[in-house]
């Protein structure tokens, strides 16, 4: 009776712990957070000053006391500490309006493919002690997959891809279980490095991170397009030591971020040929499915069919994928048990 009763009380959450941005899904409410994976501290006392938005727009602009930093690299904890602080204000951010009574959240957390039982554990126990009563670790592909409407509870090969920042998760489902899958360190935070070093290659410029991210937004892309774009890079000459801006066009970009594309393709195509053929045949008709902030790369979409021969969609709303998949798993109890990957001590 208590249970049922706190169930029904209780603002559960599907959360998308990025590398980039973490994201909440509520319950009747959709979406209500979405910021970047930020944090800025001041190392004189570890006091948080700001996280989420407020935080990356201090980024590469603060003191020597004040670190801005991002407490999750390649979708794993890095500082337990950092991330529990930043994820207890978003929990009281989402929450600021209710009652004190009102209980802990239920939360479904995505996690990356291929992380260890140590690294699933260190995210729910970050959960946990942000504020939750209960944690449920879900693999991000299998999470995104729900997200988008796949379906993946029936016998169909399901060919997933969710691009973020620090990983690009590469899936095949069937059956509410991944069959092959890999994950590889090649997404949005790689792209905009390949920016940073191409500058510093051609142009002898230094660039910060934010405005490689920029650079990439404006003008990125996978394929030649329709029209030229071109968009400014400022940054450190290299040979004078003073501020410099140049102008770029979206192939000299492309020309940056090909090696990126490539790699992605080329996993793609390792995952396609292991996975086993009746499921290839499935794939085939149903094609591949694109999911992530990554996935907005112009013209990514084409360039992965023309690698692999296969149609490619952008999923609706491509970012909220993976947290719109948590929340759903939030209101089917049996799903969940299915799907979830068990680990140890994750309630309160």
């Amino acid at each position: 009776m208590f249970d049922m009763l706190t169930s029904r009380l209780s603002k559960d959450l599907g959360v998308d712990l990025g590398t980039a941005n973490t994201l909440m899904f509520s319950k009747g409410k959709g979406i209500v957070v979405n910021e970047p994976s930020f944090v800025a501290v001041n190392l004189r006392n570890g006091q948080i000053l700001a996280v989420g938005h407020d935080a990356k727009a201090m980024l590469g602009k603060t003191p020597p006391h004040v670190q801005v930093t991002r407490p999750l690299q390649r979708g794993i904890i890095s500082d337990f500490e950092v991330t529990e602080k930043m994820l207890r204000f978003f929990f009281e951010k989402v929450h600021r309006e209710s009652s004190a009574l009102i209980p802990r959240p239920r939360v479904v957390v995505g996690v990356p493919l291929n992380v260890t039982e140590v690294e699933r554990k260190a995210v729910g126990d970050a959960v946990l002690a942000a504020g939750a009563r209960e944690v449920h670790i879900v693999e991000e592909p299998m999470a995104a997959a729900i997200g988008v409407g796949l379906p993946i509870t029936e016998p169909i090969g399901n060919l997933i891809i969710d691009i973020g920042g620090g990983t690009t998760e590469i899936a095949v489902i069937s059956l509410n279980g991944v069959v092959t899958s890999k994950s590889i360190p090649i997404a949005g935070d790689e792209m905009n490095r390949n920016i940073v070093q191409y500058a510093r290659d051609v142009f002898n410029l230094l660039l910060g991170e934010r405005v490689a991210e920029d650079v990439k937004i404006e003008a990125g892309s996978a394929i030649p397009l329709s029209e030229r774009r071109e968009v400014s890079m400022r940054g450190r000459d290299l040979l004078s030591g003073l501020p410099r801006e140049i102008m770029v066009s979206d192939e000299q970009v492309r020309e940056a971020l090909a090696r990126s594309v490539k790699a992605i393709v080329e996993h793609i195509k390792s995952i396609l040929e292991i996975t086993p053929p009746e499921l290839v045949a499935d794939i085939y008709r149903q094609g591949i499915v694109l999911s992530g902030g990554g996935a907005l790369l112009r013209g990514l979409d084409r360039a992965i069919s023309e690698g692999t021969g296969l149609a490619v969609r952008i999923a609706d709303e491509p970012l909220f994928a993976v947290v719109r998949g948590a929340g759903l798993l939030l209101e089917d109890r049996r799903l969940l048990k299915d799907v979830s990957v068990p680990i140890t001590d994750l309630m309160r």
